[in-house]
């Protein structure tokens, strides 16, 4: 069994940003206005304490009806330090599975960036890092999915942290690629499996395959709490490995993929409409999807209900992140709808769909991990 840790370098919790609400959107435009609103009322305040003469009650200074303050932010205003707004940071992240959201990395706004700056930077979009639940979980198992994008510290479960486990690193400006799988861990795999052919690559898939394997998360379930996974041998190293390949580019793809043959039913009561307009709902056995008054999904496989992140299947993340909220302390609304691709959502849902039975049966289709099993 190797750690985790021994076989990357560099890896990294999830970013925190301590005020979703405002950094976070589906739509750039809104975002980066709810950004500049945030930075111009944020130097006021820094104006504002530099002009009383830096008073040490911070807390009892700043004003709380137009800025989310955190530990961090305060202590940028007590340092003097300005934000400004900057186009180059607004990028895609992935907010919760299957959901991408713009987000605005900032260190003056974003709480906790980690060591994100070094694995996705504005030109590393070639990355993908294996998201797994961090220390201490609270999720029925263990979670572990692939990022292309900037990952949220809360990415598969509201309660729980994710730790990142990234295949590059880089130079904040992009520069500078490194892979980040340790050269080290590399001739350990090769000496164990006594096939100098193995790359890399190969055992960053083969990781991604073994930390869904049903009876790893359960068999090292109370272990997996108390730390970091450790990797082990399995007789068939290129089973896993291929799985975990074919996992990957499910997940990471998911948005290229041919939507589940779902049945559309139309109501004639309604002009046919594919926005949500409020949220989605799940019929009591979750084999249809009402997306609006006027379309219902129907034909759901029971299966995609097997495939779970957190207390939830994948495609319960989608009906729960896809719809239209308020927030109650901000007023911010965020509507998931997109003008310029009308049926975005309802073909989300076909491919999440997809996503979902194609893992079950990979999955399936594992190799035990030892003989033993």
């Amino acid at each position: 069994m190797t750690p985790i840790g021994e076989v990357f370098t560099v890896y990294s919790l999830g970013i925190a940003t301590h005020r979703d609400s405002v950094v976070y959107d589906f739509h750039g435009e809104p975002l980066m206005a709810r950004v500049e609103a945030l930075i111009e009322e944020y130097n006021s305040e820094v104006d504002r304490y530099r002009r009383a003469g830096k008073p040490k009650d911070v807390d009892a200074f700043v004003k709380y009806d137009r800025v989310q303050w955190s530990e961090t932010l305060k202590l940028n205003l007590k340092r003097g330090v300005y934000a400004a707004l900057d186009e180059g940071k607004l990028r895609e992240g992935l907010y919760r599975p299957f959901s991408k959201r713009f987000v605005y990395l900032s260190r003056e706004l974003v709480d906790r960036l980690y060591q994100f700056p070094r694995i996705f930077p504005v030109a590393a979009a070639e990355n993908r890092a294996i998201a797994v639940s961090q220390i201490g979980y609270r999720a029925p198992v263990l979670n572990a999915l692939l990022a292309a994008c900037t990952p949220d510290l809360h990415l598969c479960a509201s309660v729980d942290g994710h730790q990142a486990f990234p295949f590059y690193t880089y130079s904040p400006d992009g520069s500078n690629r490194r892979e980040n799988i340790t050269d080290a861990a590399l001739e350990k795999f090769r000496q164990h499996y006594r096939n100098p052919a193995i790359a890399k690559w190969d055992i960053f898939h083969y990781i991604y395959g073994v930390l869904h394997h049903p009876a790893y998360r359960e068999k090292f379930a109370d272990n997996l709490k108390r730390e970091l996974p450790r990797i082990p041998f399995a007789p068939d190293f290129a089973a896993f490995a291929a799985a975990g390949r074919e996992l990957a580019r499910l997940h990471v793809e998911y948005e290229t993929l041919e939507p589940w043959p779902l049945e559309w039913v139309e109501n004639p009561a309604y002009p046919l409409s594919y926005r949500v307009e409020d949220k989605m709902r799940l019929n009591r056995d979750k084999t249809a999807l009402a997306v609006n008054p006027s379309l219902t999904l129907a034909g759901i496989p029971p299966a995609t209900l097997e495939y779970r992140l957190g207390n939830r299947s994948a495609l319960e993340w989608v009906v729960d992140q896809y719809r239209v909220t308020e927030d109650d302390r901000s007023g911010i609304k965020s509507d998931p709808n997109r003008e310029d691709d009308p049926q975005y959502i309802v073909r989300l849902v076909g491919q999440v769909v997809r996503v979902s039975l194609e893992t079950v049966r990979i999955v399936g289709s594992l190799p035990p991990v030892f003989p033993s099993y």
